[in-house]
Formats: structure tokens, C-alpha cells, sequence
């Protein structure tokens, strides 16, 4: 299965991670909502040794602090030309597009796939990109759109947990 050929996993952030819904304080401090089966998932990819990349053409301190607790070492901000560093990210670390899953929302997405072995699209995708992708999944943005691409990859790699089994 090409799943079990990931290295690095690339996500958009709003309408990825989140459901695309900015909320912003009297202040012009911006809030996000992510969803804890999301992180989970995430967490355990990072855990089996895959890398994930954030890619975002918004900057938010959220985001950074988010990234933070999930043990995401690379949180690219306020990016325009996501392919540029994800073609960076590729040379340095070696990895040719079957070693990279990407995941989009948007328009701006739509370069990353072309670097990618494997495209996805979450359910609410603008339709250019569902169009392009490999795989759409079932869920929404920030609603467990990436938990299902983070199984799909443990799924593939042998490395997601099996269910108890004998359980009363």
C-alpha cells in the first residue's frame, strides 16, 4: 500500500486542522478550535517517527501554541507559495513525492499535491481540489479529517493499535 511509503505528512491549517472559522477578540487576537481526535492522531504519527509539517498562508500564535503541545516541530506561517517550501523540506530531508502525504482545504493546496504521492482533500474541499486528489475523506475540516489520514498511514505502516480483544 502506497500509505506505508509516508515519511512526512503536510497539512494545511484552516479547513484542515480547523473548520476554517476565524473568530477574532476585541483585541485582533485570533482564536482557533481543533479537534482533540486530530492532535491524538497526530501525536501518534509523530510517535511512529513520521514527520509533520504545518504549511499555513495565515500566522497565529494558536497555531504555534497548538503545534507546540503536539510535538509539531515545523509550523511554516504566513506562507504564499506552499510548494517552494515543501520542495525545500523534500531536498533537505531527501524524500521524493512517494515519501509525502499532503492534505488541503483550498486553492492554495492545490500546488502541494502535485509534490505529494499521496493528495488528500477533506470532505468540505473547494471542488478544484477534491477534483485533484487522491483521496477525500469522509470528515470535514477540524473534524477528524486528518485523525482518518493519520489511521490510514499507522494502518499501512502496521503501527496503529489492534483492539482488545476477550473484553466482558
Amino acid at each position: 500500500m502506497q500509505a506505508a511509503k509516508i515519511e512526512l505528512l503536510v497539512l494545511d491549517v484552516d479547513g484542515v486542522l480547523t473548520d476554517g472559522h476565524v473568530m477574532l477578540t476585541e483585541k485582533g487576537e485570533e482564536i482557533k478550535s481543533f479537534n482533540i481526535k486530530d492532535g491524538l492522531g497526530l501525536k501518534m504519527l509523530i510517535e511512529a517517527g513520521i514527520e509533520v509539517v504545518l504549511i499555513t498562508g495565515r500566522s497565529s500564535k494558536a497555531l504555534a501554541h497548538r503545534a507546540k503541545e503536539l510535538g509539531i516541530e515545523r509550523v511554516c506561517q504566513g506562507v504564499m507559495d506552499k510548494a517552494s517550501i515543501l520542495a525545500e523540506i523534500m531536498n533537505e530531508k531527501k524524500l521524493q513525492n512517494v515519501n509525502v502525504c499532503s492534505v488541503g482545504d483550498d486553492l492554495p493546496d492545490l500546488p502541494l499535491f502535485s509534490l505529494s504521492g499521496i493528495s488528500v482533500a477533506v470532505a468540505d474541499a473547494a471542488p478544484e481540489l477534491k477534483g485533484e486528489a487522491m483521496l477525500v475523506t469522509k470528515s470535514r475540516g477540524g473534524n477528524g479529517a486528518v485523525r482518518e489520514v493519520c489511521e490510514l498511514i499507522l494502518k499501512a505502516k502496521g503501527k496503529w493499535p489492534r483492539p482488545l480483544s476477550g473484553r466482558r
